[in-house]
């Protein structure tokens, strides 16, 4: 078999072994077949609301076991053809067999993607919360450019981008700003993305050309809905107004209408500016809360999982997940997975799909990797 063939099947071969990994293989075709079960029950849609979670979870199953076992049988039919054809030395045939193989690496790699976004959340819209790190004007300008990357990212997917709030460097950039993504699998994909981001370039604001590293941390959460209910007392949270900063002209505010809110227990703030009406803000406030203190159970539970894993990862970065090199030369690598680009440009612009999957199979794996960029 060509190297070039070999690279495909190794690459949906693994990507079958994660799929079958992350689904618990066998427990899931016993699950499927109690579904399918209960589904001919008569008595199942006495229940609707029951009925419905059964049918969402049964087809979700379905799919991706499906999906499964269809890439497994298209790769051993097309490795036989290519047997064949090698063995006849029909060349054009063998060509035939490895662009189909390609295809077929593809579509493997993004049904392993769309099979781990099957998080209680993950379907769900989301915020994205940046803020800059200390150093002025060059973390200000580099949370500003994290937040265009971001708003680049949904945008390529089709996601409509709104800012909830927002506050302007003083020379540059953003101290801070909370995005609302809203699409499909919205927080599925950019949960991975939380944590602290470093940048590495000669500073556009140094006279002296010198070279500086800045930080800025993005924080994930996703949008919450009725069906997921969070507690909270009303007791525990202190609700502060203030008069929203911006641009100017039209965008000036002359009433308190920004909403701040703290939940005093875990230090959790959340604010909102966007709206004129006080109302309307601190309804947006409030979802925001909800979603945050949602995203904490989140981790709780993930950290309670993970315990022994988390213990063996290393510590010396402490939540930083990636940098991004300018000079002197051009990377950007993500430290948890190892996933590596030479071009920093479509980075920043919003490629950033390669390195949430990685991310997203190493909930799975808890190992790295290694995928660089050649581009």
């Amino acid at each position: 078999m060509r190297a070039e063939a070999q690279a495909h099947v190794d690459q949906i071969n693994a990507a079958l072994a994660l799929l079958r990994r992350f689904l618990d293989w066998d427990r899931a075709l016993r699950r499927l077949d109690e579904l399918n079960s209960r589904v001919e029950d008569p008595t199942l849609w006495n229940d609707a609301k029951a009925a419905q979670e059964v049918m969402r979870e049964r087809r979700r199953l379905d799919e991706a076991i499906g999906a499964t076992n269809a890439i497994s049988k298209e790769l051993a039919d097309t490795i036989e053809l290519m047997e064949m054809a090698e063995a006849e030395g029909d060349e054009a045939l063998v060509d035939d067999a490895v662009a189909s193989l390609a295809a077929l690496a593809e579509r493997a790699e993004k049904d392993k993607v769309t099979a781990l976004l099957a998080g209680e959340a993950d379907g769900n819209d989301t915020y994205v919360e940046i803020n800059s790190g200390a150093g002025g004007t060059e973390s200000n300008d580099w949370a500003g450019m994290l937040q265009r990357m971001y708003s680049r990212w949904a945008e390529r997917h089709g996601m409509k981008v709104e800012l909830v709030d927002y506050h302007a460097g003083e020379q540059a950039g953003i101290k801070s700003a909370t995005l609302l993504v809203k699409g499909e699998n919205a927080y599925g994909y950019a949960k991975t993305e939380s944590g602290v981001h470093r940048l590495v370039r000669i500073s556009p604001y140094d006279s002296s050309a010198r070279r500086h590293t800045s930080f800025a941390s993005v924080w994930v959460y996703p949008v919450i809905d009725d069906n997921i209910e969070v507690e909270y007392n009303e007791s525990d949270l202190r609700i502060d107004t203030y008069r929203a900063s911006g641009a100017g002209g039209q965008h000036i505010n002359t009433t308190d209408s920004a909403v701040r809110i703290t939940h005093i227990p875990t230090g959790i703030v959340v604010q909102c500016q966007n709206q004129r009406s006080q109302h309307k803000n601190k309804a947006e406030a409030y979802n925001q809360l909800r979603a945050r203190l949602y995203e904490l159970e989140l981790q709780k539970r993930e950290a309670e999982a993970n315990a022994t894993a988390a213990s063996k990862t290393d510590i010396g970065w402490g939540h930083q997940i990636r940098s991004y090199v300018l000079q002197p030369y051009q990377l950007v690598k993500d430290l948890r997975t190892g996933v590596t680009s030479t071009a920093p440009s479509d980075v920043l612009d919003g490629d950033l799909d390669r390195f949430m999957a990685a991310a997203l199979s190493q909930r799975v794996t808890g190992e790295k990797v290694e995928v660089e960029d050649v581009d």
